[in-house]
């Protein structure tokens, strides 16, 4: 994608810029109570055995810093949460798992949880985070969900779990550990965004549930109610916030359910559209060109389609192998030649053979320097990430308005009605 110089451009403001002030709370721009909590988090899990430090740490930054913003910058919170993940992805090997789960299985989730790359790249260009389409599908003619239900009854994988986590919430861990590891990395060494040095930890989600009847809601209720819990406890502040489109009448009721499903920090970043906002909110977003037609926008990209990546991505990314772009399956980055580069790693088994093998390697814009040169006190400016001689440009006009929940959270839904649903 290319940076709009000196375009007129609008972002309906983060959830992290109406609570933190974004980027603020981000690598880079933290305030000195915020760097002393990272010093002293990072000192209390390596006291505890859960840090390593070193060229890589065994935890980056980024990551650290989410547990942080999630327990309000208290490193004792932070660290509960945070040993209460290592033990889960321990219990689950979790890393196992994403190493050697089906090629054909993780895609067969992912199918209902298809990226689309070019949103992701648009995202960042207005609201620094990455962005996700998801579609639910019910329907006599499409028995897509039907036959992911009958598919989860194991990971398909070489991981030993806990006993207690339902196989289809592992593969959805899958799906997670391809955001952290893959999609926002990659995201993260693309510069043509404000904040190119802030590495990216958000997403926005889409969910279409056009098609979705009332029935399908109440018996997915356990698994949404569990991943949600779930994602929240051990993949905290990766969420944004939620477009869920193509809502049905009776999605009042649903909204009631909801409510009591979801904690409330979840709930407050839910934002339902009606069909005539769909476009004008997205396209707070991102670029109309990056939006699919069935939106609105100009983007020829069905649900199905592979993600559609942009040419920043193309022009990052050094393919080996005979690739010309990334396989199915999941893959991941990691850092090479003292951190100055990344490698991505397409891993997974086909047939009980597992399969790692080097796509590409990118070299990263804003390589890892000591602790002491990237904590970076608020009383930086925020416009330092502009060229020289270049003034930053402004996402938010003067009578832009943010979108802030209500009961319902959003102003234009006036067939949903809280009090029905909570009957």
């Amino acid at each position: 994608m290319t940076k709009h110089s000196g375009s007129s451009m609008h972002r309906v403001p983060s959830t992290g810029a109406v609570e933190h002030g974004y980027p603020s709370g981000h690598l880079g721009h933290l305030t000195d109570h915020e760097e002393q909590a990272l010093v002293e988090f990072k000192t209390l899990l390596e006291g505890k055995g859960l840090y390593k430090p070193g060229n890589p740490p065994s935890h980056d930054d980024p990551t650290l810093l989410r547990y942080l913003r999630a327990r309000k910058w208290v490193p004792h919170d932070a660290y509960v949460q945070f040993s209460d993940t290592e033990n889960f992805r321990s219990a689950n090997e979790i890393d196992v798992l994403y190493d050697t789960i089906d090629i054909d299985s993780f895609e067969a989730s992912r199918k209902l949880v298809r990226g689309l790359a070019l949103s992701w790249r648009s995202t960042l260009t207005i609201a620094v985070v990455t962005s996700t389409i998801y579609s639910i599908l019910d329907s006599p003619g499409d028995v897509t969900s039907a036959k992911y239900e009958k598919s989860t009854g194991t990971t398909y994988s070489r991981a030993k779990t806990d006993g207690k986590t339902q196989p289809k919430l592992l593969r959805l861990f899958a799906l997670y550990e391809n955001l952290t590891r893959f999609v926002q990395p990659l995201s993260s060494e693309c510069t043509d965004r404000p904040h190119p040095a802030t590495p990216i930890t958000l997403s926005t989600n889409i969910v279409d549930i056009s098609h979705v009847s009332l029935r399908m809601f109440w018996n997915l209720k356990a698994h949404m109610q569990a991943a949600s819990q779930l994602a929240t406890a051990h993949y905290p502040e990766t969420l944004d916030r939620i477009f869920i489109i193509g809502a049905p009448m009776f999605f009042s009721t649903v909204w009631g359910w909801i409510k009591r499903w979801f904690d409330p920090v979840t709930v407050s970043k839910i934002f339902i559209l009606q069909d005539h906002d769909v476009l004008p909110v997205l396209t707070t977003f991102m670029d109309i060109k990056n939006i699919p037609k069935s939106y609105g926008g100009e983007l020829e990209w069905d649900f199905f389609d592979e993600p559609a990546y942009d040419d920043e991505i193309q022009r990052i990314c050094q393919w080996e192998g005979g690739h010309t772009t990334f396989p199915a399956g999941p893959v991941y980055w990691r850092p090479i030649d003292d951190g100055k580069r990344l490698e991505c790693v397409a891993v997974g088994s086909k047939g009980g053979a597992d399969r790692k093998e080097r796509v590409c390697t990118v070299t990263r814009a804003y390589p890892p320097k000591s602790t002491e040169d990237t904590l970076v006190s608020a009383s930086v400016s925020q416009t330092d990430d502009a060229p020289e001689g270049e003034e930053e440009e402004i996402f938010v006009t003067a009578n832009e308005k943010p979108i802030i929940n209500g009961e319902v959270p959003t102003t234009s839904v006036a067939a949903l009605s809280i009090a029905e649903g909570d009957k």
